[in-house]
């Protein structure tokens, strides 16, 4: 995992993501998931090699990665099909996709803002690097599972209109 180091953030912000992504990878692909401590991450080399990127707009701005070892990235596309996929395969892309979509889809209801979400776009390869709003801190909690290890990258924050109402 890229560079990281702990630091206080936002609950509210944050678990609506912790608990999306144990929902989804518990029904989805029957998968228990052991969730760490968030920290911040200042590296915009992504935590692992295969990464689903959602981006939010509306009264939440930002993205958030679901970022999985390649070989964790295998074994969960094939127990989500119920069929084993290649890493370079079209199909393979769009289920990393979906289960983005979906973690941030569920996520979305938890955060409680009027926000939308766009089509996931797939990154596989290692080192790839994800452009983030500048001023928007990225928090990276750390995903384990008996598939292997992943992670959910979340750099949002309340769109500037959302936090002039409430103020």
């Amino acid at each position: 995992m890229s560079d990281t180091a702990e630091a206080p953030f936002d609950p509210r912000l944050i678990v609506p993501f912790v608990n999306s992504v144990r929902q989804v990878m518990k029904t989805m692909v029957n998968l228990e998931t052991t969730v760490e401590r968030p920290k911040i991450k200042s590296d915009p080399v992504s935590s692992f090699d295969v990464s689903a990127i959602v981006n939010f707009s509306g009264d939440v701005v930002g993205s958030v990665v679901l970022s999985f070892e390649q070989d964790a990235a295998v074994k969960i596309v094939e127990k989500f099909a119920g069929t084993a996929m290649d890493p370079q395969s079209a199909d393979f892309a769009d289920a990393i996709g979906e289960l983005g979509n979906m973690v941030a889809g569920a996520a979305k209801k938890g955060l409680g803002y009027d926000a939308s979400i766009g089509i996931p776009s797939v990154i596989v390869g290692q080192g790839h690097h994800v452009a983030r709003l500048k001023d928007v801190p990225c928090l990276v909690v750390p995903c384990t599972s008996e598939a292997g290890s992943f992670a959910v990258e979340v750099s949002i924050r309340r769109a500037d209109a959302a936090v002039r109402q409430a103020a």
